[in-house]
């Protein structure tokens, strides 16, 4: 007597394996799409990005250089070229962020940052002209000090919530961590640091607060000149290291009992 295994079963089957195949086919064949569009992406927005940071680089590279080729590193002097720096720059950035991130999330914290700037160096004039030179050391740092570590959090802040998202942000979570630096340096330094010494011509000299933070503040200016121009010049050459997330496409599946057969029929006598 012949016994015959269920063939709509069988059927059925292997209509699964045939359907998983072809969604897991899709699914290889969407990725290369998906990374195309994802590399066309960041293409754009490197394109788009590039003069930012090359034009960002300018007023601070002139700052660098001010401070560098001055003998005057009095308060006075550190709050006048900060603050010209700080209106330049604070229009610079806001006229770039508004042009250049039209397409970005983070476009009102570049806003909010350039406004912070503009305004930090307006104060440096202003406490320029009307207070003494001692009043000066103090404001000089207190200005630096809330500048730096403003905008070098919102500049963090903006590198970190456009992670995977902009090919820019890892270059702006290094500067912000650079302006952050800079703000806990001029936190550290003592604004009634004084200290006489004699040079290598037996003149005798001074090394005050105002000194140190100037200088600081040089230093700072020719670092953030030199890697903003390194950061334009990476996107526009399209070596920069930020990559953006690919477009989620269709996850591929496997059926969940592994491969299937074709049911078998048996006769048994």
């Amino acid at each position: 007597m012949a016994r015959i295994s269920d063939a709509p079963a069988g059927d059925a089957a292997a209509g699964d394996a045939a359907a998983d195949a072809a969604a897991a086919g899709d699914a290889r064949a969407e990725a290369p799409e998906s990374a195309n569009r994802a590399s066309d992406e960041a293409a754009a927005q490197r394109a788009a990005y590039w003069p930012m940071p090359i034009a960002r680089a300018v007023p601070a590279a002139a700052l660098a250089l001010a401070i560098t080729f001055s003998a005057d590193h009095s308060a006075q002097f550190g709050l006048t070229v900060f603050g010209i720096f700080g209106i330049v720059a604070g229009l610079v950035l806001g006229a770039m962020a508004w042009l250049r991130l039209a397409d970005s999330r983070v476009r009102p914290y570049f806003l909010i940052q350039a406004a912070v700037t503009l305004v930090a160096g307006v104060v440096a004039l202003l406490v320029r002209t009307g207070h003494a030179s001692s009043s000066e050391v103090r404001f000089l740092f207190l200005v630096l000090t809330i500048f730096a570590a403003v905008t070098g959090f919102l500049e963090l802040y903006s590198g970190v919530r456009s992670r995977r998202r902009f090919v820019a942000s890892g270059d702006w979570i290094a500067g912000g961590l650079i302006t952050v630096i800079a703000a806990l340096a001029f936190v550290l330094i003592p604004p009634d640091y004084r200290q006489n010494y004699a040079g290598p011509d037996q003149v005798k000299r001074v090394l005050d607060a105002s000194v140190v933070a100037v200088g600081s503040l040089g230093a700072w200016a020719a670092i953030t000149a030199v890697f903003l121009v390194i950061a334009g010049l990476s996107a526009k050459w399209g070596t920069q290291a930020g990559t953006v997330a690919p477009a989620s496409g269709a996850a591929e599946s496997s059926h969940p009992n592994g491969s299937s057969h074709p049911a078998e029929s048996e006769n048994r006598a």
